[in-house]
């Protein structure tokens, strides 16, 4: 386990939206860490919390409560002016490629305009624009045209060259993917895999495809209902997953090769609304393996070894490769 001083350090993260009298419980009481250099992958189903979490970390959404910390400077005290600064560390590249894009800008001006607000490459602009495009497998010609002008492969290249512009440490990668065609992704995960290498960028990447996660990140958070389900090493998560949850997802996702599939592990029912979500385990409603006692005791996520948590009061739940 990386026992290092982490990069970014996340300690009980809220994040609700609505009235306060009956909450959306979107983000309820997260931690987690990243540590410089590594790829940390945050899965889930839908409304697991994993975008916002993203967002909230870059104060794109203000948390309702929890501390993030970016090399140990608490980003919920920075004013304005300061979190200006720190937004050339710290950036994001969103899931909609067009949509993060303004239609009436051209490429040279999205990717000048962050040069400008933090005065980079004064009087070399133009050649730093070609430089970014060239990074991400555009040419210099690209720059004079407008974001509908490109497939969503290459507006997706364009996201990440805005962001590289303010040369980040740390980058959100939220489901960088799943707005592309399958025969893009390989492309973009590619040029992600080299960029990280060429620059030692750290990375939070959300994601709910699992055989991209497993390729691309060192360590995995699991979610469920903005709960932390399980944290565990790549390698390890989906050789022996611990959690049931994890177990779940695992045996859900589509395998190669059916002989190394994981016994399944049945999910029944609707995921519960956020609103109101279970008493004790908010998995206990759809789990196979709940008990009475679950509805009394709200897990926190406990260390297993190896650098492995896991939210559960069970020990007695193992998960194995079909023989």
């Amino acid at each position: 386990m990386n026992t290092a001083t982490p990069l970014l350090e996340v300690q009980h993260l809220r994040k609700f939206f609505g009235p306060a009298s009956r909450p959306v419980r979107a983000v309820d009481d997260v931690s987690f860490t990243v540590h410089s250099g590594e790829t940390l992958g945050l899965v889930g189903e839908s409304g697991s919390g994993k975008s916002t979490i993203g967002r909230a970390l870059l104060r794109l959404v203000e948390p309702t409560s929890g501390r993030v910390a970016y090399r140990g400077e608490d980003l919920g005290a920075a004013g304005s002016r300061r979190m200006r600064a720190l937004r050339r560390k710290l950036q994001m590249i969103f899931q909609d490629p067009y949509a993060s894009l303004n239609p009436k800008m051209r490429v040279r001006d999205i990717l000048g305009e962050a040069l400008q607000v933090h005065g980079l490459a004064q009087g070399r602009r133009a050649q730093r624009i070609d430089e970014l495009l060239q990074l991400v497998g555009l040419g210099p010609e690209h720059a004079a045209r407008y974001p509908h002008e490109f497939s969503g492969g290459q507006r997706q290249r364009i996201g990440v060259a805005r962001a590289l512009s303010v040369e980040p440490e740390f980058i959100v990668a939220d489901e960088p993917l799943s707005a592309l065609d399958v025969s893009i992704q390989s492309q973009v995960i590619n040029l992600l895999c080299d960029l990280r290498e060429r620059f030692a960028l750290t990375m939070l990447f959300i994601s709910h495809d699992l055989d991209v996660v497993e390729y691309l990140c060192d360590r995995v958070v699991v979610l469920y209902l903005g709960r932390v389900m399980e944290v565990a090493p790549t390698a390890a998560l989906f050789e022996r997953p611990l959690h049931p949850y994890t177990q779940a997802l695992l045996a859900a996702s589509p395998k190669p090769d059916p002989s190394l599939a994981l016994v399944h592990v049945p999910l029944t029912g609707d995921i519960p609304s956020p609103v109101d979500p279970p008493s004790g385990c908010v998995f206990r409603t759809r789990c196979p393996h709940a008990i009475a006692a679950c509805a009394q005791t709200r897990p926190e996520p406990r260390d297993m070894g190896g650098g492995r948590l896991k939210a559960c009061i069970r020990d007695d739940i193992t998960e194995a490769p079909t023989p």
